[in-house]
């Protein structure tokens, strides 16, 4: 077996598709890409988001509703890296859960990442080299009332990182999940108001008392911590890395 290279651009000449890449760990993701020499692609709904990130950074970008699984489809996409990142969020109880809220979490979270690799495994296979990151959650992990939908998804999304990764294996292609805690993102942003009105307590107590009541560090997580563990797994360095899950919460996981 040849040994690893690593170089100051590992990703050069390797094309990565970026899902919700116009903002928050998607935008931090396609950043860290580009600068580690990949040709990058921007997929967002918010096609104005997704040019102006774009030209900022030196990508590419399309516009696409990822929960329309027949646009999904009509990509056809060939890369040599694909991060799934594109995520909402809905708090409610079960018994008031929307069941079409649920649907469409499922469909953005869960069946447009399984469409997506779909579509790209075949040329990976072809080339016999191929990385997949599946941006997940602590909630992969953990269950948090009030999230039916969104912890239902990332559970998913973690035993579909693991298929892939063992069908990949002798094929060169690793599949890795990355899960952060909570993330400063706009995702996070928006859920506050609802989680206060889930638990019935002030806006502002919703960050220290709610989000970060079960981690040891008491901060949020940065999106470009996120985006430099997606880069290393995109990487040469982590070649015999798959079928993993990594963890970046700040100790939620370790009590």
């Amino acid at each position: 077996m040849p040994e690893t290279t690593i170089t100051p651009d590992p990703l050069a000449g390797k094309h990565a598709v970026v899902t919700g890449g116009a903002s928050g760990i998607g935008a931090a993701v396609a950043t860290r890409l580009v600068a580690a020499g990949a040709k990058v692609l921007v997929l967002d709904r918010d096609e104005d988001a997704a040019a102006s990130l774009a030209g900022e950074i030196g990508a590419d970008h399309r516009a696409v509703d990822l929960s329309d699984l027949d646009a999904v489809r009509a990509l056809g996409l060939d890369t040599d890296v694909l991060v799934n990142c594109a995520g909402v969020q809905h708090v409610a109880p079960v018994e008031d859960f929307p069941v079409e809220r649920f649907e469409l979490i499922h469909r953005l979270m869960l069946l447009a990442p399984f469409l997506l690799t779909q579509q790209v495994l075949p040329g990976m296979y072809d080339r016999g080299w191929g990385r997949v990151v599946h941006v997940s959650s602590v909630h992969g992990h953990r269950a948090s009332p009030y999230k039916s939908a969104y912890v239902s998804a990332k559970h998913g999304l973690e035993g579909l990182s693991k298929v892939i990764a063992l069908e990949g294996a002798a094929k060169g292609v690793t599949s890795n999940t990355v899960c952060p805690g909570y993330v400063r993102t706009p995702l996070v942003e928006g859920q506050i108001a609802d989680q206060a009105r889930a638990h019935d307590i002030p806006e502002g107590e919703v960050v220290d008392d709610v989000l970060l009541a079960r981690t040891a560090l008491k901060r949020l997580v940065e999106p470009a911590e996120v985006a430099e563990t997606v880069a290393f797994l995109c990487g040469p360095a982590a070649a015999s890395v798959t079928g993993s899950s990594f963890v970046i919460d700040g100790g939620w996981t370790a009590a």
